[in-house]
């Protein structure tokens, strides 16, 4: 889990107008909530923002106008649909050692078994709760010899200590689905059959 240390200032000014001032500025609006408290409106740096987001869950430790530090994790960012660009980010404030639910990626290695089966993702990233301090970016479990009709569930897939499933056990994650063109045949040949009966 990597910490990332931002400087961010607090804002009073509010609305579309000043949004688009400050994103001229090469900043991005932002909102740090948590532990009931008020909610800061803050500024942060563009780029510095755009490259902590690089990595998944990211822990921000934000420096709020040099006097306060605090840590965070991003719950929702918006972007710009054409562009790209960070339109808003709303940050969660987390304590050491406190647990917080999160979305990790599930990342596959090996071969399925020949046959020219697909692998479906049904959960591109898997709800867990971790320390937030020590969240994992991915987990990895192994496709390797799987055929058609196997699936893998969440209970199935190794989880770094400290970190349990946010979801049921028995969530498919992954499934292998047979390829097309078989799937193809075999409804041709229970067609024939039930032609010849």
């Amino acid at each position: 889990m990597s910490e990332v240390k931002i400087a961010a200032e607090t804002r009073t000014e509010f609305g579309k107008g000043a949004a688009r001032r400050i994103r001229r500025e090469d900043k991005v609006p932002g909102v740090l909530y948590g532990h009931g408290e008020q909610p800061v409106h803050v500024t942060l740096p563009g780029h510095a923002l755009l490259m902590a987001l690089r990595t998944p869950n990211v822990l921000i430790a934000l420096d709020i106008d040099g006097k306060s530090n605090e840590l965070a994790i991003p719950k929702a960012v918006q972007r710009d649909p054409l562009k790209g660009f960070l339109e808003h980010v709303d940050l969660l404030l987390v304590k050491r050692g406190e647990q917080v639910n999160v979305d990790i990626y599930v990342q596959t290695e090996g071969e399925l078994a020949p046959g020219g089966n697909l692998l479906e993702h049904v959960l591109n990233a898997l709800p867990v709760q971790a320390e937030a301090t020590h969240i994992p970016e991915s987990v990895t479990v192994s496709v390797e010899g799987l055929s058609a009709g196997d699936s893998i569930l969440a209970k199935d897939i190794p989880l770094p200590k400290g970190t349990t499933l946010a979801v049921e056990e028995d969530t498919v994650v992954l499934q292998v689905l047979a390829a097309q063109a078989e799937e193809a045949e075999g409804e041709e040949a229970a067609e024939e059959e039930a032609a010849e009966a």
